[in-house]
């Protein structure tokens, strides 16, 4: 006894007309959704002022490296435009209340000698951000500190990677805040 099928078993034109209709009606749905932003933002907080940190350690550069670091991401990753303090919807102020540039990390032994082949700089900070126009703190963190790896003697390499990491945590501070 054979068993003969009337129909063949296949998908239908239709239900697969439809499901492309659908996959490209869903795709042109999506991309309406997508639009752009300057940056990650705070709410109803446009421009800022970052007024110079206080440098409490021996190294005078760390002014101008932390201002400009802090500045720079503000205005290209938060979207904030700078202006005067007197202006700015929100205001950074800070500290460097440490600096430990030469942090042994890894040693290599030799022959009646040890050599320091990894150190790190640590850098920490005071930091607040305050809403002007709510006259509140936004956010404060004292303590803030952060390393960099660094093979000697490039210690500027080491710093700008603590920097960054310090940059970082600030950032993702003021956008925890909305």
């Amino acid at each position: 006894m054979s068993l003969r099928w009337s129909r063949s078993i296949r998908p239908r034109c239709s239900i697969l007309r439809f499901g492309a209709g659908a996959v490209s009606a869903l795709a042109v749905a999506l991309s309406g959704c997508l639009y752009g932003f300057a940056g990650g933002g705070l709410p109803n907080i446009k421009t800022v002022a970052i007024l110079p940190f206080d440098n409490q350690t021996a190294e005078p550069a760390l002014t101008k490296e932390v201002n400009d670091a802090v500045l720079e991401a503000f205005q290209s990753r938060l979207g904030l435009r700078l202006a005067g303090e007197s202006n700015a919807d929100a205001v950074v102020r800070g500290k460097v209340t440490r600096y430990d540039p030469d942090v042994p990390v890894a040693y290599q032994a030799g022959v009646n000698r040890t050599d320091v082949t990894q150190r790190q700089v640590q850098i920490t900070i005071d930091v607040e951000i305050l809403d002007q126009r709510e006259g509140k703190t936004l956010w404060q963190r004292q303590g803030l500190s952060e390393v960099g790896d660094y093979a000697p003697p490039q210690e500027v390499a080491g710093r700008k990677i603590a920097l960054q990491k310090l940059v970082n945590d600030l950032v993702d501070g003021a956008q925890s805040q909305w």
